[in-house]
C-alpha cells in the first residue's frame, strides 16, 4: 500500500517542486532571534539553480534518498524507483515500450551461490588426494544446474586467451576436447585496455575453452594476482550471491554457453595440481610475475574430480522502457537506444551508515536520461525512433541490459546505436569529455561535433587499463553488433583529482550520496552533449557502422564500414 501511495504522489508532484519544497523546509529550521539579542549571521544564499539543474537535482534527491535503501535489483525500493521513472517517462510524452502495453519490461532474475564446500580431488601417479576447502580451493557455483560433477584430465593453457591480432593462441599444440582447462588469472599487458579487459575475463576464457570442446575450467591464483586480491578475500566472498537472468526453463543464463567453472585454486592448490608436470608450478608462478608473461600449454599428468552444488533463489525485477516514435516514415523503423542503469548495490557493510545511496552511480545517469526525454519532448522527435531504457541489475553484471539485448521490445534488427549514461562524475566544472568506444565506429565524428559544439574538448581515454568500455551496459549492445558509446566528463584541469577522489573514496560506498559537492549545472551540460549526440544519430542520413576492421565490430559481426 505504501508503494502505491508513493507512486501516485509522484505522478502528481512536479519534480522541480520536490527540490523547492526541500529547500523551503531547510529555511524553516532556522532559529528566530530572541527579542533583544543579536541574530546569528546568516551565510549568503547560494546562487539559484537553473530550471534544468533543479530538475536534475530533484530526481537525484528522490532516487538517492536513504528511504530508497540503495535501489538493489529485486528489492521493493528498486520497484518504487522504477515506478518513478515510468511516471517521468509518461510526463515527458514517451509511449510505453515494455510488456503488455506498460513501461515495465519484466526481467526474471536468478540469484545463486555455492551450496556448501563441494569436493575437489586430484588423481595422479601417486594416487588420489583431496584438496582442502578454503586453503587449496573454493568451489564455483553453476547457474545452469543445482549439482555439477565433472571428472576429466587437465590441460594447462596459460592465460587461456586466443587473440590472433596479438599473435597469441594459448591452445596451440594441445587438445582440450573432453578435458578440463586450467588457466592463470589476468591477461598480457601488451594489449589495448579495452581488448585486454575483454580477453582477460573468466567468461571470455570459458568461451574459448567451450569452443574447443573442454568440459570445465579451473582458475589459478598466481603470486601476482594474489597481491592484487588475496585468496583469503576470495574465500570470504565465496558465499556471496551472484545474479543472472533466467531462461524459459528457469535455469540461469550463462554467457559462456554452459561450460561450468569448477573452482579457483590457491597457490597451494596449484602446486598440488602441477605435481609431476613437465613444467613445475614454481616456474609457472615466476613467469606469471611478468606483466606480459608467455606460457607453454601442456597436458598435466592428473585427473581432477570436482563436485559442487548451487543454491538458487528466484528474483523479479524490471527494466523501464519509453519510446519516442520517429517522424520519418522510413527512418522511424530504425531505433536509437539511450540507456542508464537504475539499480545500485543496496545495503551492506559494517559501518554505521550501510546504505549505498548511489547518487552519482547512477541516479544522476537516470536523471540525465529523463531530462533528455524532456528535451526531445520540447524540441520534437528525431527522424528515427528513440528508445529510453532504464535497466536493472547492472551492478550484478550488466544483467538487465543483457536481458533487453536478448529480449528487445522492438525488433532486434531495428536497433542501430546505443548511447549509455553511466556514473558521470560531476563534482567539478569539466573542461573536456571522454567517449569510451567512440573511436571504434562512425559515431566518432558525431560525438566530436557534439562535444566541441558544447564548448569542450574531446580527449582520449585517460585510464585505458581500466577497460571501461567493456564494463557498462552499452557493451551488451556491442555484443549484438550495435555501435555504442558512453561519455564521461574528462580529466583536464580539476578533473583528474576529482575523478581519483571519487573512485578511491566514494565509489560503491555509502558516501556516494548528496553530501558530495555535486555541480548540478554541470549536469545540464552533460545532458546537452548527450542530447546532441542522440539527436544527430536520430537525424543522420545513414546509420552508424563500425570502422573497418574494428576488433569488437568484427568479433560480434556488426555492420562494418567498407
Amino acid at each position: 500500500m505504501r508503494r502505491l501511495i508513493l507512486a501516485l504522489c509522484l505522478t502528481s508532484l512536479p519534480v522541480a517542486a520536490i527540490a523547492q519544497a526541500t529547500a523551503a523546509k531547510g529555511t524553516d529550521t532556522q532559529h528566530s532571534a530572541t527579542p533583544g539579542t543579536v541574530a546569528p549571521a546568516v551565510p549568503p544564499a547560494a546562487a539559484p539553480l537553473s530550471a534544468g539543474a533543479a530538475a536534475i537535482k530533484s530526481h537525484v534527491m528522490f532516487l538517492a534518498a536513504d528511504a530508497m535503501r540503495g535501489r538493489e535489483a529485486g528489492s521493493p525500493e528498486y520497484d518504487i524507483a522504477a515506478e518513478y521513472v515510468a511516471a517521468q517517462f509518461f510526463a515527458a510524452g514517451l509511449k510505453p515500450g515494455g510488456d503488455k502495453g506498460g513501461y515495465a519490461q519484466n526481467v526474471p532474475l536468478v540469484s545463486y551461490k555455492p551450496d556448501g564446500q563441494g569436493t575437489l580431488a586430484i588423481t595422479g601417479a601417486a594416487g588420489q588426494s583431496a584438496l582442502t576447502f578454503g586453503t587449496d580451493y573454493i568451489p564455483s557455483s553453476n547457474p545452469r544446474t543445482a549439482e555439477t560433477s565433472v571428472s576429466a584430465p587437465v590441460v594447462f593453457v596459460g592465460y587461456g586467451i586466443v587473440a590472433p591480432q596479438y599473435g597469441r593462441d594459448d591452445y596451440r599444440g594441445v587438445d582440450v576436447k573432453g578435458k578440463i582447462v586450467a588457466f592463470v588469472s589476468g591477461s598480457p599487458s601488451k594489449m589495448t585496455g579495452e581488448e585486454r579487459a575483454w580477453l582477460g575475463a573468466a567468461t571470455t576464457k570459458a568461451r574459448f575453452a567451450a569452443e574447443r570442446g573442454a568440459v570445465g575450467t579451473i582458475a589459478l591464483v598466481t603470486p601476482r594476482s594474489d597481491k592484487q586480491r588475496p585468496f583469503a578475500r576470495l574465500v570470504e566472498a565465496n558465499d556471496h550471491s551472484r545474479m543472472t537472468w533466467a531462461n524459459a526453463d528457469g535455469t540461469g543464463h550463462v554467457e559462456e554457453g554452459g561450460i561450468p567453472a569448477l573452482a579457483t585454486l590457491s597457490l597451494s592448490g596449484a602446486q598440488k595440481l602441477f605435481a609431476g608436470a613437465r613444467t613445475s608450478w614454481a616456474k609457472i608462478a615466476r613467469a606469471a610475475e611478468k606483466a606480459d608473461a608467455t606460457f607453454t600449454p601442456e597436458a598435466l599428468p592428473v585427473t581432477v574430480s570436482a563436485t559442487t552444488k548451487t543454491k538458487f533463489e528466484q528474483v523479479r525485477s524490471s527494466n523501464v522502457v519509453g519510446v519516442l516514435p520517429g517522424s520519418d516514415p522510413a527512418l522511424s523503423r530504425e531505433v536509437v537506444v539511450l540507456s542508464a542503469h537504475l539499480d545500485h548495490v543496496g545495503v551492506s557493510g559494517k559501518a554505521e551508515d550501510k546504505i549505498h545511496n548511489g547518487a552519482l552511480d547512477n541516479a544522476i545517469g537516470i536523471a540525465s536520461l529523463i531530462e533528455e526525454a524532456k528535451r526531445f519532448q520540447k524540441e520534437g522527435p528525431a527522424k528515427r525512433t528513440i528508445l529510453f531504457l532504464a535497466v536493472t541489475a547492472e551492478e550484478k553484471g550488466l544483467v538487465g541490459s543483457d536481458y533487453f539485448a536478448n529480449h528487445p521490445t522492438v525488433p532486434a534488427e531495428s536497433i542501430i546505436a546505443n548511447v549509455n549514461l553511466d556514473m558521470p562524475i560531476l563534482t567539478y566544472k569539466f573542461e573536456d569529455m571522454v567517449a569510451f568506444g567512440g573511436d571504434r565506429s562512425t559515431l566518432g565524428p558525431i560525438i566530436r561535433g557534439a562535444v566541441e559544439g558544447a564548448g569542450v574538448a574531446l580527449s582520449p581515454d585517460p585510464i585505458p587499463d581500466e577497460g571501461i568500455f567493456v564494463r557498462s551496459d552499452h557493451f551488451r549492445f556491442v555484443q549484438k553488433g550495435v555501435p555504442s558509446v558512453f561519455l564521461w566528463p574528462g580529466q583536464k584541469g580539476p578533473g583528474k583529482a576529482a575523478v581519483e577522489h571519487f573512485l578511491s573514496t566514494n565509489y560503491h560506498k555509502p558516501t556516494d550520496d548528496l553530501s558530495q559537492p555535486i555541480e548540478w549545472e554541470e549536469g545540464v551540460r552533460f545532458v546537452d552533449v548527450n542530447y546532441r549526440i542522440a539527436r544527430n544519430i536520430g537525424d543522420a542520413a545513414t546509420r552508424p557502422v563500425w570502422n573497418k576492421g574494428d576488433y569488437f565490430g568484427t568479433l560480434f559481426k556488426g555492420p562494418m564500414a567498407p
